[in-house]
């Protein structure tokens, strides 16, 4: 920040910042921290905060009616993501709880452990270091409202809350066939998930509590309290069809937990469009702008502006232009980077599309501070680029643009006296696209978070495509913790 300049202003470069070390996030945590907790030492305790919470991990809550397959869905979760599993039972068992006590007092006069003392089982085991650093997976538990808010009150907010749903007639028939694995808990079913092993059929057990009866009476209990629990975790809650294929339903709650939710952090869109000729960046670029306001840059205008305009850079340029050769890199990097990093486009954000051509070009950009936050590589065969660009066609006289397929002359001294353009016969264009092709072989490799999009569609249906990436977070492809790759 210059303080030497009134008014005050933040720096384009501390935004940036902000977004690659998710400040934002951080700060909303602390203050949470602060406001829920409370301390009365408030900086030991953002320090503290700051040394344990992990905003990478995993915080997930799986929910359902009797017999959807919560146990499932849970167990197989926390194997691919290396994480433990928090329920009932495993609090119950938990040796090392300093609250076993109480419970043991309940249990013994055989009461039911209230909601707080369940609040303050899962805060306890919450704070143990499997749980920092590896995330955690809580089966069940929080379905009632009362629960749940004891919970959110101790300042335990699941990042992904899955309900499970499917028809009462459904689930009270699955139930009557589970079976479960005294030794491992594994989770078998007679009719849909019948193990092979000899010695692992030997384990399996009737639980105690899967009568018709029994079932009807929990579902009448989960539909009475489902209302409270969706208001307590609405804005988190993905509903999934619980009945289909249990690997089915694995793969969209995995698909889910995957992506990050939605944050209210502040947001510039950084949009980098490649793709050979005639893949429709230009119109992609000119759409998003139009709708959304940011700031279109495409780098061959930028480069004709620069020497139109006579600016210092423009003089480099224009020999080039006059040769007809193309500019040299380090050039064109230095005009983009002035452009981009502008306040302007910091604060609206920006679509780029022209550059880069190849991956040492993409190199550059990322050395010039040019860092996009989405990359879209519009993919497009070879005949339908021939059919979009040798089609078109141009009228000398009135300047207007046609094309024989989607735009045809509909006047016959119209039709009789449009020209195609050099540049879009034939041989030119499949001389481009082999050299588009040759030099980004492996661009798309070098942007890891790139989006592959078919571009041989309608426009619109495209456009949709892209803004579906643009307003929604991306999928986490980094790890979850170190050492564990995250599954895809």
């Amino acid at each position: 920040m210059d303080a030497t300049r009134r008014p005050l202003f933040i720096p384009p470069e501390i935004g940036l910042y902000a977004e690659k070390h998710s400040l934002f996030h951080m700060m909303q945590g602390m203050l949470e921290g602060l406001l829920i907790h409370r301390p009365e030492e408030p900086v030991e305790f953002l320090i503290k905060h700051l040394m344990e919470d992990n905003y990478d991990v995993p915080k997930i809550c799986i929910l359902g009616p009797p017999a959807s397959g919560k146990t499932t869905i849970a167990m197989w979760l926390c194997k691919q993501l290396a994480t433990p599993r928090i329920s009932r039972e495993t609090l119950l068992t938990n040796g090392r709880s300093q609250l076993a006590g109480k419970v043991a007092e309940y249990q013994g006069r055989q009461q039911t452990i209230p909601d707080k003392l369940w609040a303050e089982l899962i805060e306890e085991r919450l704070q143990f270091p499997d749980c920092s650093h590896q995330g955690w997976v809580i089966e069940g538990l929080l379905e009632r409202r009362e629960l749940a808010r004891y919970v959110q009150a101790l300042g335990i907010f699941p990042r992904h809350v899955v309900v499970l749903s499917a028809p009462d007639t459904v689930l009270i028939e699955r139930n009557l066939g589970k079976r479960v694995d005294y030794i491992t808990g594994e989770v078998y079913h007679t009719t849909f998930d019948w193990p092979v092993d000899e010695s692992v059929r030997r384990n399996l057990v009737v639980p105690g509590d899967i009568s018709e009866m029994e079932t009807a009476k929990r579902l009448l209990e989960y539909h009475r309290d489902f209302p409270g629990m969706l208001q307590s975790f609405e804005k988190s809650v993905k509903l999934i069809n619980a009945d289909q294929p249990c690997a089915d339903v694995f793969s969209q709650v995995l698909t889910h937990v995957q992506r990050p939710p939605r944050t209210l952090a502040p947001f510039s869109p950084r949009i980098l469009l490649c793709g050979p000729p005639g893949c429709g960046k230009s119109l992609q670029a000119a759409l998003l702008a139009q709708k959304y306001g940011i700031i279109n840059v495409s780098c061959g205008q930028m480069l004709k502006e620069a020497v139109a305009a006579e600016t210092k850079l423009g003089e480099l340029i224009k020999p080039y232009f006059d040769g007809g050769w193309p500019v040299e890199d380090n050039i064109v990097i230095k005009v983009l980077s002035e452009r981009l990093n502008s306040l302007d486009c910091h604060i609206r954000g920006w679509v780029l599309h022209g550059f880069p051509r190849d991956e040492d070009q993409a190199k550059m950009m990322l050395q010039g501070n040019i860092s996009p936050n989405r990359v879209f590589f519009l993919h497009l065969p070879l005949e339908s680029i021939l059919e979009r660009l040798c089609c078109r066609k141009l009228d000398p006289i009135a300047g207007e643009r046609y094309h024989t397929v989607f735009k045809p002359a509909v006047l016959k001294q119209t039709h009789d006296r449009i020209l195609t353009h050099p540049r879009d016969v034939e041989e030119t264009v499949k001389e481009k696209v082999e050299k588009y092709f040759r030099l980004s072989s492996n661009m798309e490799s070098f942007f890891e978070d790139a989006i592959s999009i078919n571009a041989d569609q309608d426009p619109q249906t495209v456009l949709e495509y892209i803004e579906s990436y643009v307003v929604n977070p991306l999928p986490v492809l980094k790890t979850w913790r170190e050492g564990t790759p995250c599954p895809m």
